[in-house]
Formats: C-alpha cells, sequence, structure tokens
C-alpha cells in the first residue's frame, strides 16, 4: 500500500487554478523566441542542480553548476563534490529528454538508470541498486533517527506498485498532485542506500516533463526546497507525514499543501525574472547600439549584470564566435568599463563593473514572492 492522495480542500483547489493560469502564461512565454532564452534556461537547470544538492549537504556556487550545464570545468568546487554535482546534472538532462520519449514506460530500470547517472562515482553505494538491508535517516545536527525505511525485502513490491500507479492509478489527479505524491512516496520507501532524496525529487521534476506542457526546468522545484528556511521546512512536512516509520495510512494533505505552495512561489519567481531579463535584454541593447559595440555582446552584459562570471569559452560557444572574435569583445567590453577581469589562464573570467550594475538596476528590482496559503 502507497501513501494515499488526500482529498483536496478548496484552498488547493483554488492555487491549483492559479497554478495552471500561470503555466498556461509561462508556456507562452517561453514559446516566443527570445536571444535570452538559452542562457535563461542554462541558469534555471543550474539553480535545480544547485537546491537540490544542497540539501545533501554538497555546496557548489552557481557560477560552477552553470559551468557544469555547460560542460565547462568548475573553478572553485572541490573534486568530491564536482562528481556529485555532474551526476545529478546527467540524471537532470536524462529527465529532459525522457520529457519527449515516444518509447517512455514507468519501471524499475528507468529509476535504477537515473539513480545510476546520480551515484556513480561511488560503486561502495550500489549505484543502480537496491539497498540489501535496513536504512536509517538520522537528523544531522543532534544524531536522532527520525525515520526506518521499510523492509528491504518490501522495497521491489512497493516500486513495482508506485510504478503502476504513475502508469495508470488515479489519472484524474492533477499533475501537480501526481508529481508531489510520487515524491513523497519515493522518498518514505528509500530504496537505494544513498541519493533517495535527489532521486525523489528528481522523480517529481520527471514526472512534470512527462507532461509536456512545460519544459521541466520552468516546472521543477528542486531551486526552491533547496533556498535557506525551505530545507527546513520540507524536512518537517516529511517528518510529519507518517512518522518515524513507513505508515502509509496518514494524512497527506500537509504534504500537498507544502508542494503546491512550493510550485506556485517557484513559479512568482520564474516569471519575475522571465520579465526581468527581457526588460534587461532591452536596456542592455540599447545601451550598446549606442555605443556602437556588436549587438552580440548583449549576452555576455545579461549574463555578468544578473551576477553570473562570464567565461570567454562559453560566450564563444553562445555566440557562435572564433577564439579571437571572442576575446576581442570581452576585451572591448573591459575597455568601456562594463566589465571587469578576474584570474589568469584557465580560470581567467569577468564580471560586472559597478557601472554594469548601476545601469542593470532599475530592470532587477524585485518583486515580493507570496505564499498562495497565506493570502
Amino acid at each position: 500500500m502507497l501513501y494515499p492522495t488526500p482529498e483536496l480542500t478548496q484552498d488547493d483547489k483554488r492555487v491549483l487554478g492559479e497554478l495552471e493560469t500561470m503555466r498556461e502564461a509561462l508556456r507562452y512565454q517561453v514559446a516566443e523566441p527570445r536571444r535570452w532564452s538559452g542562457q535563461f534556461r542554462r541558469t534555471l537547470i543550474a539553480h535545480a542542480i544547485q537546491g537540490s544538492n544542497s540539501i545533501e549537504g554538497y555546496q557548489v556556487g552557481l557560477d560552477d553548476a552553470v559551468a557544469a550545464v555547460a560542460g565547462e570545468e568548475p573553478m572553485d568546487t572541490s573534486p568530491n563534490t564536482w562528481d556529485v554535482i555532474t551526476g545529478y546534472r546527467d540524471a537532470l538532462t536524462y529527465v529532459q529528454q525522457l520529457g519527449r520519449s515516444r518509447e517512455f514506460a514507468w519501471q524499475h530500470m528507468l529509476l535504477d538508470a537515473l539513480h545510476f547517472m546520480m551515484m556513480r562515482h561511488d560503486l561502495t553505494k550500489w549505484p543502480g541498486r537496491y539497498r540489501p538491508g535496513d536504512i536509517y535517516v538520522d537528523e544531522a545536527h543532534t544524531g536522532r533517527r527520525v525515520y526506518t525505511g521499510p523492509d528491504p525485502d518490501h522495497v521491489p513490491a512497493l516500486i513495482s506498485e508506485l510504478m503502476a500507479w504513475l502508469a495508470n492509478g488515479e489519472p484524474e489527479v492533477p499533475l501537480l498532485v501526481r508529481a508531489s505524491m510520487a515524491h513523497l512516496n519515493l522518498v518514505k520507501i528509500h530504496p537505494w542506500r544513498d541519493g533517495n532524496g535527489r532521486m525523489s525529487r528528481c522523480l517529481h521534476t520527471l514526472v512534470l516533463a512527462r507532461d509536456g506542457v512545460l519544459a521541466p526546468e520552468f516546472s521543477s522545484i528542486e531551486e526552491w526546497l533547496g533556498a535557506g528556511r525551505n530545507t527546513y521546512a520540507y524536512y518537517d512536512v516529511l517528518a510529519e507525514i507518517g512518522g518515524a516509520t513507513w505508515q502509509p495510512d496518514t494524512d497527506t494533505g500537509p504534504w500537498i499543501r507544502f508542494c503546491l505552495s512550493a510550485h506556485h512561489q517557484q513559479a512568482q519567481l520564474v516569471r519575475q525574472r522571465i520579465d526581468q531579463a527581457a526588460r534587461l535584454w532591452d536596456l542592455l541593447d540599447g545601451w550598446v547600439g549606442r555605443h556602437a559595440l556588436p549587438e552580440r555582446v548583449v549576452s555576455a552584459l545579461q549574463l555578468a549584470a544578473t551576477g553570473g562570471r562570464v567565461r570567454r569559452t562559453v560566450y564563444q560557444h553562445d555566440e557562435g564566435l572564433t577564439d579571437d572574435q571572442a576575446i576581442r569583445d570581452l576585451r572591448a567590453l573591459v575597455r568601456v568599463g562594463l566589465l571587469e577581469q578576474r584570474g589568469q589562464t584557465r580560470g581567467r573570467h569577468y564580471v560586472a563593473s559597478t557601472t554594469l550594475r548601476d545601469l542593470a538596476a532599475p530592470a532587477l528590482r524585485p518583486k515580493e514572492i507570496v505564499d498562495p496559503y497565506q493570502r
């Protein structure tokens, strides 16, 4: 028996309605071709990688998370953490491909393949294989045992039940609720020796990817879950649902409200970033035009203005330039005072100058993100 889908409250249905409206609006915004959209998607994926792994204690800066998505080498991340980050990147890349797969089927080996991608750097974690024994979750700062997973002999049957439910069970359940329940059940089954939280969040994203309305990077809540106090709230609600052992007869309503609130707030954030990106591009494009610089340099300025490090190789790839063209462009932006060079040789990169930050500030003013259940 799996944890059951709860009966939705009127508030739940209202929030779901608002989410569907936002998702539909995002679908149209995303479909419209924009020069900045590739960079924007890359950053969203990087935020998801950064957020989901930070929950497990693997810290990576956004610049290095972006580098992982772009296939670049890290500047600040240790080799061990980099193995974790690139494994998660590969799993999310596979999720993106599965969202468009015509041969897709929910089955054990799908989850095992994703788990292998995440954990292949450490064979002692049994990547791609279910745990052989009991598993416990202990609170990091106290050592207190907070959860004991179901008997390992029950794991295959529970995963089979979850796969069957995802394939054919309760088709009337709204997509965001289905994704949230898949997340909850997998994390409670805890089928692997390690990586269960990351896999559960990845499964949540995969369910959304299969919907096809929005690319998974626009729907994932992994960034939101990894942000500060949200992580503590995430652990708290998981502890509340079912207690310290596998107890699937528990009310899962609080979990659904938590996830719908997370989706709503993440959607607000993504919509705000899209609006900011459009305003910023127009502002920078106008400045570049007035100063007789090549239009293509706007992509480098956009990244720097939003706090990113500009690497010559990534800029060159994004704009389809030769080495010499990319170098000339970046040096020109340093000369006019918009970028500043940092580092040497392979570590060389460019960041926004005070002038660029001041220029971009009007386009980047944030709006308040609100909890839809507390309005």
